[in-house]
């Protein structure tokens, strides 16, 4: 099943993969986003998990940033959210550095709060995870058939 995704995720064009994994980020047949977004984020390396956290947190809107920053998912990353906000109240920007002192844990209780609030976040991240490919494999066998199913169907249209 893996040699399969990498070959469609490298020949597919990267809306057709950013719908198949939305598709598969929705289903009831994978886990919940969050715990998805969290058990990728534990495989990721830095520079991932920066571009994860960072495609995250741009796509909510300022109440639930104020939220996570008042220390909704726990006081550290509160604080680590604090200090990666830019003076102008614009949105945080973490560093890798930063990314990897955050847990998959909190991951989860950043992308909840994320869908939540937003559910199209999960396009967005879809978007962000096209351009990753490998660790959507973490997810596993049944996760890949799923996206791969939504990818003939749209293709097929």
């Amino acid at each position: 099943m893996s040699d399969h995704f990498d070959q469609a995720a490298q020949n597919a064009p990267s809306d057709l993969l950013s719908q198949g994994l939305a598709a598969m980020l929705r289903s009831d047949q994978t886990p919940p986003f969050a715990q998805a977004a969290a058990q990728m984020f534990g495989q990721a390396n830095p520079n991932q998990q920066a571009g994860m956290l960072n495609q995250l947190l741009s796509g909510m809107g300022p109440a639930v940033l104020a939220s996570l920053m008042s220390g909704a998912a726990g006081s550290g990353l509160a604080s680590l959210l604090g200090q990666a906000a830019p003076r102008d109240g614009g949105k945080p920007t973490l560093t890798p550095e930063q990314a990897s002192t955050v847990t998959p844990d909190q991951v989860a209780q950043i992308a909840s709060h994320a869908e939540q609030q937003n559910p199209d976040i999960i396009e967005h991240m879809s978007a962000f995870y096209a351009e990753h490919a490998s660790l959507i494999k973490t997810l596993g066998g049944a996760a890949l058939t799923v996206a791969l199913a939504k990818m003939a169907e749209t293709h097929r249209g």
